[in-house]
């Protein structure tokens, strides 16, 4: 087996788990729920401190240009 062929199999293999984790996520309520609790939290999280990085970012970047 090549390194190429067996990468391959091995993308396969994580997609196709990816794929039935995600099945098994959205059919069982309990699970469905804290996926989208874990998701509001996660983006409540990150958006918000990435949007004060890159205003802070652009703040800086504007002092040089002037």
């Amino acid at each position: 087996m090549t390194r190429e062929h067996a990468r391959t199999v091995a993308n396969v293999a994580i997609a196709s788990a990816g794929v039935a984790a995600a099945y098994v996520v959205l059919t069982t309520p309990p699970l469905r729920r804290l996926a989208f609790q874990a998701l509001r939290v996660w983006l409540g999280a990150t958006v918000p401190a990435y949007l004060i990085m890159e205003t802070r970012r652009a703040w800086v970047e504007s002092s040089r240009a002037a």
